[in-house]
């Protein structure tokens, strides 16, 4: 049997930006450049919000600088421990009437600006997300075999390290952003 990535990560809401990016600059992380991301989720056909992710296949297009991505996850232990598949696509319009054929709806719309970093092995992002705010995500890729669960407390710890008031937050952007609209 062969192994598949797990994309484990773990995500907190941003209280103070500026103490975030200090604490991140005195442990030698710099953050990329701000890059936009457009991104369109989709559920399996059946899927509604306000039930278990786990085990469900969700599908997204992204576009960043012009190049097109197609992704598609499914949660393991929590909705932020995937399997996931990712391959770049040339269309993303005849992408998204493939998705669509395949019996996939779209759920929610998602631009964040994205910041990103490499430290002591960890992804770093910096996301301020349209809608519904700040955001820092703390993200290793590891075997299937792996507890997504144990990881995300490997990753906790790492995240608290900085020293600075971060909510984790047990739900993905697009519930975020979902959330978000139905309150406005």
């Amino acid at each position: 049997m062969t192994e598949n990535a797990q994309e484990v990560e773990v995500k907190y809401a941003v209280r103070d930006l500026a103490a975030l990016e200090a604490a991140l600059i005195r442990r030698g992380a710099v953050l990329s450049p701000p890059a936009l991301q457009d991104d369109q989720a989709y559920a399996q056909p059946g899927w509604e919000y306000g039930q278990s992710k786990i085990g469900v296949t969700f599908a997204r297009l992204r576009t960043q600088h012009d190049r097109h991505l197609f992704t598609i996850k499914r949660p393991l232990d929590n909705a932020m421990a995937c399997l996931e598949h990712e391959t770049e696509i040339a269309d993303r319009e005849q992408m998204h009437e493939a998705v669509v054929a395949m019996g996939f709806r779209p759920t929610v719309r998602i631009r964040k600006t994205r910041r990103t970093t490499r430290l002591a092995g960890v992804a770093i992002c910096v996301d301020e997300v349209e809608h519904a705010g700040v955001f820092i995500e703390f993200e290793r890729t590891v075997s299937d075999q792996e507890s997504g669960a144990a990881v995300q407390d490997e990753l906790d710890v790492f995240a608290r390290s900085l020293g600075v008031e971060l909510e984790r937050m047990a739900d993905t952007y697009d519930s975020l952003v979902r959330a978000a609209l139905a309150s406005a």
